[in-house]
């Protein structure tokens, strides 16, 4: 089980490998590698300690041993349910796919993408995550590229060169906090478990180095005001990118910043809170004014994606154990819903070759499963309570709630005005009289479709009546997370922001230390007594041999 994580990176490298000599049933053979990967994924978490601390399954093998850079890898609750999700939405769209047109390159470009995809959230060593984190950008440039339609070289260019302009800064900022780890410790390293470790970080450093780091992730997530290379990949994309992207890909930015901007930079986290909190709140709101404005089926759910994505952002910066695990769990619930909606996107081009809503009109009597399952995604997108959406949103912006009522408040707002733009989306295209007659000839949902649907449909709903299962793990994740960040701080304005909560968990490391430090005591006192007696043995053994000669 050591190797569990390195099988899960490299098992869709190796198919994809595989699969160049395969000429016949190549599609067949992807569901079959990406089924396999599933597989994998699910006794992960089946093997995932859901009370241990720290990092599982961490496997660790030299590269460069000079510079410290190392083959680290390793799973806590935070990326367990990311893993899964990038091994399920894979297999769903492998499922889906219907491409005619260089069929083969575009799967062995999704498998290739799907070990990369999963070694993100796998690395713990900098330079490791930074390969897979670049590496990510080939594959969906060249999926948007070669098989997007309209603009899309422009839409890939536009995408490529906003994330990888972004990620060089962020290499700036990795590059130099390994210094700094150099200059206080005089190791040479990369692994972010020694990074951990290092403290007393100056805050104008730390704000420095978040900025950096803020340049990379949150043109990935993506911020406002970096969002506007989103619209035109995911309207130009094929819908298999469009799943991938708005499910996955977009997530590694808010998992960044849980995983390397707060433990790493608490202060600058708490100092530039108010900051990234309104900025996520003009994602939240400009997200949901620009979706009800469109007239395109597709431009409503990415501009949807844009808010739901300042909502994950809002749960992150609350800086507490509520805000955080809700935005963890909303990345996993935003990451199935969207991805489903942009395959029912797909599916109704697929049979109109338009997506604009006023071509459509009363198609629930033409296609009435298609239309449930719309509506209960669309509804489950919406926050409808007992869905998967209604979760993390309600908890990321019950965390926020404790920092600013005010802007928690506003934030809810907006939500609503996401509802009203959805239910305005499905009633314009769904309800009324069907007044194109193409419309009629519409066919319902076929298996493949429904294969690809069905499951999704149960986890939204499974997952919103019991979300337990999920969420236990990650808040046993976000509370490592959030010791590691409160050890760390250094100005006395985050220690009284923190509150409470860091107070308990120096009390806690002060009492585990003075356990060590009593531990190590009585180990000595135990020696010293064993010494004693061995003193007292010799000289009694003395004494009878002086007392022998006498009598002699």
């Amino acid at each position: 089980m050591d190797y569990l994580l390195t099988l899960l990176i490299f098992f869709p490298f190796i198919g994809a490998i595989l699969a160049i000599g395969i000429k016949e049933n190549l599609k067949a053979y992807a569901v079959v590698i990406s089924f396999i990967e599933l597989g994998l994924a699910l006794l992960l978490w089946y093997s995932f300690d859901r009370e241990a601390d720290g990092f599982q399954f961490v496997t660790s093998l030299p590269l460069v041993v000079n510079f410290g850079i190392s083959y680290l890898v390793g799973v806590d609750g935070i990326s367990l349910f990311l893993i899964v999700l990038s091994a399920l939405i894979s297999l769903i769209g492998f499922i889906y796919l219907n491409e005619t047109q260089e069929t083969k390159k575009l799967i062995l470009s999704l498998l290739c993408l799907e070990s990369i995809m999963i070694g993100v959230f796998c690395a713990l060593d900098m330079i490791l995550f930074y390969i897979f984190w670049e590496l990510s950008l080939v594959p969906m440039l060249y999926i948007i590229g070669a098989w997007g339609s309209g603009s899309r070289i422009y839409a890939a260019v536009k995408f490529f060169l906003y994330t990888f302009l972004g990620s060089m800064i962020m290499l700036i900022g990795i590059l130099f906090l390994t210094y700094y780890y150099f200059s206080v410790s005089g190791v040479w390293t990369f692994s972010l478990l020694e990074w951990y470790s290092l403290s007393l970080i100056p805050e104008d450093l730390q704000i420095m180095l978040f900025l950096a780091f803020f340049c990379g992730l949150a043109v990935k997530v993506p911020m406002f005001p970096f969002h506007t290379w989103l619209p035109y990949a995911h309207g130009q994309a094929p819908t298999i990118g469009s799943i991938i992207l708005a499910a996955v890909l977009l997530k590694m930015g808010t998992y960044g910043f849980v995983r390397f901007s707060l433990p790493l930079f608490p202060d600058a986290s708490v100092a530039l809170l108010m900051p990234i909190a309104i900025l996520s709140l003009i994602m939240i709101v400009y997200g949901a004014m620009v979706a009800f404005a469109q007239e395109d089926m597709k431009q409503v759910v990415a501009y949807s994606s844009i808010s739901h994505m300042g909502v994950i952002m809002i749960g992150i910066f609350a800086l507490n154990m509520e805000g955080i695990s809700g935005s963890v769990f909303f990345m996993l619930s935003h990451g199935i819903i969207s991805g489903a909606l942009f395959m029912l996107v797909g599916m109704i081009y697929e049979r109109r070759h338009t997506k604009m809503i006023a071509e459509f009109g009363g198609i629930a009597k033409v296609m009435p499963n298609y239309a449930a399952i719309f509506g209960i995604m669309m509804m489950a997108s919406a926050g409808l309570p007992l869905t998967m959406g209604f979760v993390g949103e309600f908890l990321s912006l019950l965390g926020f709630f404790q920092i600013s009522p005010i802007l928690a408040g506003v934030a809810g707002i907006s939500i609503i005005v996401g509802a009203i733009y959805m239910l305005n989306l499905y009633r314009k295209a769904f309800y009324g009289k069907v007044i194109n007659q193409e419309n009629l000839k519409l066919q319902d949902l076929d298996k493949r479709e429904w294969s690809a649907l069905l499951p999704l449909v149960a986890i939204v709903i499974w997952l919103g009546v019991y979300p337990k299962p999920i969420l236990t793990p990650i808040n046993k994740g976000v509370e490592n997370m959030l010791a590691v960040m409160y050890s760390r701080v250094v100005a006395p304005e985050t220690k009284a922001f923190l509150g409470i909560d860091l107070e308990l968990s120096e009390f806690l490391q002060q009492g585990e230390s003075s356990n060590i430090e009593n531990l190590e005591n009585l180990e000595n006192s135990q020696g010293e007594k064993k010494d004693s007696q061995e003193a007292i043995k010799e000289n009694n053994a003395t004494n009878a041999e002086s007392l022998q000669e006498e009598g002699r």
